[in-house]
């Protein structure tokens, strides 16, 4: 990628040469009105909307004066594999059990693909083993394959946790979403156990989105850092199954789905051994690309080599049948990002410590760019002060609280209050913590890692979103002139208040205790 052209690569760009060196409207929605515009050609990742996209994000860095943030390159190679279904309209799931035989369609029933990098992928005769959650938490001291033996085996999961299934707060964390309820965790839990496939069970409650998303999401190329990158076991082959379809499989193998289902939630579960087996062919083609990180700093004056990172993503996958504008997800957030540059840019004093700006690639795919990151850090973790992103930031005007996705995580919070305090606003928890949406965006690559994050936006911009593609919050839209963003200025300024603060102390915020990441030994004693 050509990343020297100072230009915007089109030109129908709009041109705006009235930038302020604050946190001001007229400039918040001019990086809004560009970055979503049929310009960038809805900022897909690959070919000429990444091009264009990454030049108006290098573009801007180098007009507001920032340094190269990869040893005096503005990119960080990102590379990924995309894996695409083959024939899917034939594909089938056979199960042969106790009480018959029954095919499980694709999209209708089922989806299934592969998450190991394989063109064909069989399952011959597979036992299946209902596993519950799938959870194996030493610190909730449940474990789902407890004396189960699955290598070599299908297991079938059920969505989310035991604590939301109960809506007990002793239990996890009641009705807040947690990791281990993740789809991904429980694939990565499944594959850790030597699993050869796994099927986790939608249910649109207890997921936080309806079955079209996921049927979208597998019948299109799915995008994951290549397995040799990570080093993790992967499924050979992984799906979800609606709940009519699992209860027609458990039915055919003897069992009740739902009399399982209630007995998943108890604490001394045993995994099941189904008196059924499990056949599948399928072929999916493998390619292998690469994205990019666009990465700017403004290097600190005292203390260079301690930075805090903010990061927004620049990719936007539009769901079936939506226009590919990705105004709100994610055109605000990278506009805020870029107005937090421009701030810290002409701040006085300047930052005692070293600022760096990340726009991330592949967000919607899985935070393949933010993963990508912290695996490859261009400032030692243990040199991260703490990651702030900005993702899916109102539009519809300021509110009176700003509300933190994944409260009570870290010491970010405290600062956040005082910012908003200073802005005559409050700071409340998540509205929606059983959406999980903390899940779904940058900061969990971050906090993942041992980095204390912030995650926050207006309390009163909390959509009710599916997933898209990459089960990111799924909003599309196109710019409209009559939308307020005084309340994403506001946001922004608070974000940059807490980041401003950082920069000029020598201490560390640490993750609050009870919490559910923490920095690790590396990182201690900063």
């Amino acid at each position: 990628m050509n990343s020297g052209n100072d230009g915007t690569a089109d030109a129908a760009l709009p041109s705006y040469d009235n930038f302020s060196p604050g946190i001001v409207l007229g400039d918040v929605t001019q990086h809004v009105k560009v970055l979503s515009s049929n310009a960038l050609l809805g900022r897909t990742v690959g070919g000429t909307p990444e091009q264009r996209t990454v030049d108006y994000i290098i573009q801007q860095y180098k007009r507001i004066g920032l340094e190269p943030g990869n040893n005096g390159q503005w990119l960080q190679s990102v590379p990924y594999v995309a894996t695409t279904l083959q024939h899917a309209g034939t594909t089938t799931l056979d199960v042969h059990g106790k009480n018959g035989a029954t095919s499980l369609a694709f999209g209708k029933d089922m989806v299934v693909g592969t998450l190991d990098e394989q063109a064909h992928s069989t399952l011959t005769s597979s036992p299946l083993v209902f596993v519950g959650y799938g959870i194996h938490a030493p610190g909730e001291h449940w474990n789902d394959y407890a004396d189960a033996s699955v290598k070599g085996k299908t297991v079938i999961i059920l969505v989310n946790d035991p604590g939301w299934a109960n809506q007990d707060p002793a239990l996890f964390h009641g009705r807040e979403y947690t990791y281990f309820g993740r789809w991904n965790y429980k694939f990565e839990e499944a594959a850790r156990q030597g699993a050869s496939a796994a099927f986790i069970v939608h249910d649109t409650d207890a997921a936080g989105y309806p079955w079209s998303p996921v049927r979208q999401s597998w019948s299109i190329a799915r995008f994951d850092l290549p397995k040799t990158d990570e080093g993790a076991p992967r499924l050979p082959v992984a799906g979800w199954l609606t709940t009519d379809a699992a209860r027609r499989l458990f039915a055919q193998a003897g069992a009740d789905f739902d009399a399982l289902k209630q007995q998943a939630g108890q604490r001394g579960f045993a995994a099941v051994s189904l008196d059924a087996t499990l056949d599948t062919a399928f072929d999916s083609s493998i390619v292998r690309g690469e994205s990019h990180n666009v990465v700017a700093k403004v290097t600190g004056t005292r203390r260079p080599d301690e930075t805090i990172v903010y990061s927004a993503h620049w990719d936007h996958v539009a769901a079936a049948g939506e226009p590919a504008h990705g105004t709100v997800d994610n055109a605000t957030g990278v506009a805020g990002l870029l107005e937090i540059a421009e701030a810290f840019a002409h701040r006085a004093p300047k930052p005692h410590r070293s600022i760096m700006f990340i726009a991330t690639t592949l967000d919607e795919s899985g935070l393949i760019g933010s993963r990508y990151y912290v695996q490859h850090p261009l400032v030692p973790l243990a040199h991260t002060v703490a990651d702030i992103n900005l993702d899916m930031l109102p539009v519809n005007g300021p509110a009176s609280a700003l509300a933190v996705i994944g409260f009570g995580q870290s010491q970010l919070d405290d600062y956040l209050v005082d910012a908003a305090h200073a802005q005559r606003r409050r700071v409340t928890p998540d509205l929606t913590p059983e959406k999980g949406f903390f899940f779904r965006s940058d900061q969990l690559s971050f906090a993942r890692a041992g980095v204390p994050v912030l995650y926050a936006r207006s309390a009163a911009t909390q959509p009710d979103a599916a997933p898209s593609a990459g089960d990111a919050p799924g909003v599309q839209d196109a710019f409209d002139p009559h939308w307020n963003l005084n309340g994403t200025v506001e946001d922004v300024r608070a974000l940059f208040m807490v980041g401003s603060r950082l920069s000029m102390e020598d201490t560390y915020p640490q993750w609050k205790p009870g919490s559910d990441y923490r920095r690790p030994e590396s990182m201690q004693g900063l």
